[in-house]
């Protein structure tokens, strides 16, 4: 090997010159192929691919372009069609992605794959070609959005949308969320993100991809954070140098776990923020991955820590009540008290509440106002009225229509639902149904579908969570993953204890250890009709610790050792609906080839 310096430049005494190997591919004889996909949704199991586009450059010369709208078998959702301009009579005569895709293959074949948010694109590429048998090529794969977090700071950028960057790059092409224009776009996009990465010293793809995804210098600078943290199952707490809990996660193992916060594998700015202000990470080992996801759930909800943004408000979920007065109505509540007599939830969001309520009134007519109405302001004609009764929707106590007695019937119907009988609403919601798309009334028949998938959800999961918080003290046991026993003691709902048992042990003296050291639960009021019990609500246990639970229960090999209660479900209640509703929302089978018109 001999002295010198690639490209004739001056070296210097001492330097050698590197092979092709060391120095890599320059970044200007690479060919990427800049690819965007519009879709029908989210995901690639349930959605399909509707446009696809897609531009090949090397050295900063566009090479070629490719662009075709994509029949995806079915009918387009009026809101893709808003956010994309593409209709369902745009795709009628367009190729399917069978025909699509081999063309796309070729196209791109022996370059490096580009694309904003890549995961999305790639994923929907890669379900398609084993949809179809294609093996899918061994791309190199660079997203833009992952360069972009590294180069771009927060005072240039507020975020890394493609929208946003274009906007900042002054590129010419503005995205549209149509196939092409938006890979032009990211094409503009990814120059721009290379020109900068070269300031960092980045001139070959192999640098670039260690760039796009390399820690930040914070991440590099705090890994001694994760030096004793332990293995197993267990809770994490990143604290700041005030000992604020910043972030609180959970894993199965800690230590994998934790050390991953320092690595180029993450990537998203709120967290590599959180890890550049945490000056300890707090752990808390775990017997079972239950216990650990328990634990997680409830330092969450105690501390609010900034960085999370999931489960920080278990008192924000609402309850559907039938108030207690001359005349009840629903109302939706933030809380339960004891008397309460017929109640359901709880329920994730205030609109989900309100969609359910719109459901139960179109089988049962209780008065929809809010007024406080008593006889006395009957009898003086002071209450006010309102249209429903002319429409049919209410009896109309307010002008004395209906009298206390009759309008008890509504109350006794509303209150059976909510203890579990759901048919009445299943039935009304059904015929109006029946009745609109009769009527070609389409928009209005799914209006009348989601208010019902709102109440059978809302009623599923309370009489779910209800049949739980019920029982004094259920034991359960589930097969480990290294062999032996994972052991739960759940009271009121609320796991007290969490153990294991070693393989090859007889398990009853590790039950009855477990169930003598076990938390004391007590419920706090009296169970109520429909829902969870109070003592759930409020002492007990919240709606995701005991989903947690029913989660963990319910898969094959789990064994119920002990039960003080009953555990049931209404006969005639939601949960026996719950496949029905994923069905009424599940994607439509592909439809079967369309027939073309003949070319004349």
């Amino acid at each position: 090997m001999v002295s010198g310096s690639v490209g004739g430049g001056f070296a210097g005494p001492g330097a050698v010159q590197g092979t092709l190997e060391e120095i890599g591919t320059p970044l200007a004889e690479v060919t990427f192929v800049v690819v965007d996909l519009e879709t029908t949704g989210g995901s690639p199991a349930d959605s399909a691919i509707t446009e696809i586009g897609a531009v090949k450059v090397r050295g900063g010369v566009e090479l070629g372009e490719l662009g075709t709208l994509v029949d995806p078998g079915g009918p387009i959702p009026p809101f893709i069609t808003a956010l994309t301009g593409i209709t369902t009579q745009m795709v009628y005569a367009a190729p399917r992605i069978e025909r699509v895709l081999p063309a796309f293959l070729e196209f791109a074949r022996g370059t490096v794959l580009v694309a904003h948010n890549a995961r999305f694109d790639v994923g929907f590429l890669k379900a398609a070609c084993a949809e179809h048998g294609h093996a899918w090529p061994p791309f190199a794969v660079l997203d833009t959005v992952d360069l972009a977090r590294r180069v771009l700071g927060r005072d240039e950028v507020p975020n890394c949308k493609l929208e946003t960057l274009a906007r900042y790059f002054r590129a010419a092409t503005q995205p549209n969320h149509r196939a092409l224009s938006d890979a032009r776009a990211t094409v503009e996009v990814l120059h721009a993100l290379l020109e900068r990465a070269g300031s960092f010293g980045v001139t070959s793809l192999e640098e670039l991809r260690g760039f796009a995804k390399a820690p930040t210098p914070e991440q590099r600078r705090k890994r001694h954070l994760a030096d004793a943290v332990p293995g197993g199952p267990g809770v994490y707490l990143f604290e700041d140098e005030r000992g604020e809990v910043l972030y609180v996660g959970k894993s199965g193992d800690l230590r994998t776990r934790v050390r991953s916060y320092f690595t180029g594998s993450e990537t998203r700015p709120r967290v590599r923020e959180m890890v550049g202000i945490a000056e300890n990470v707090r752990t808390i080992p775990c017997a079972t991955a239950l216990e650990a996801e328990v634990r997680e759930l409830r330092l969450i909800a105690a501390h609010k820590p900034r960085y999370n943004r999931r489960s920080k408000f278990p008192e924000r979920a609402v309850w559907l009540k039938l108030t207690d007065e001359t005349f009840p109505r629903l109302s939706v509540v933030r809380e339960l008290r004891a008397g309460d007599t017929a109640y359901l939830g709880p329920i994730g969001s205030r609109r989900q509440a309100e969609e359910a309520m719109a459901a139960l009134h179109e089988a049962v007519p209780l008065r929809q106002c809010t007024q406080r109405l008593t006889l006395p302001l009957i009898e003086r004609g002071a209450a006010r009225t309102c249209a429903l009764a002319d429409l049919g929707r209410c009896g109309a106590p307010c002008e004395g229509h209906e009298t206390a007695e009759s309008y008890t019937a509504h109350t006794a119907a509303a209150a059976k639902v909510m203890a579990g009988d759901v048919r009445p609403v299943v039935a009304a919601a059904e015929a109006r149904i029946d009745r609109l798309a009769a009527e070609l009334r389409y928009e209005e028949a799914a209006a009348q579908r989601d208010r019902l998938a709102a109440f059978v959800r809302s009623a599923a999961r309370a009489q779910r969570l209800g049949a739980l918080a019920g029982c004094a003290e259920l034991v359960a046991a589930r097969p480990a993953p290294g062999g032996g026993w994972e052991i739960a003691v759940v009271r009121y709902g609320r796991l007290a204890a969490a153990g294991t048992a070693p393989h090859g042990a007889h398990p009853r003296p590790y039950v009855d250890a477990l169930i003598a050291t076990a938390e004391t639960v007590l419920p706090e009021l009296a169970d109520g009709a429909g829902g969870i019990p109070a003592g759930a609500a409020s002492g007990g246990a919240g709606a995701e610790e005991m989903e947690c639970v029913l989660r963990w229960i319910d898969v094959p090999g789990a064994r119920l050792v002990e039960l003080d209660g009953t555990w049931t479900c209404p006969t005639h209640g939601a949960e026996a609906l719950r496949e029905r509703l994923d069905r009424a929302y599940a994607p439509h089978e592909p439809a079967p080839p369309r027939p073309r018109r003949p070319l004349r």
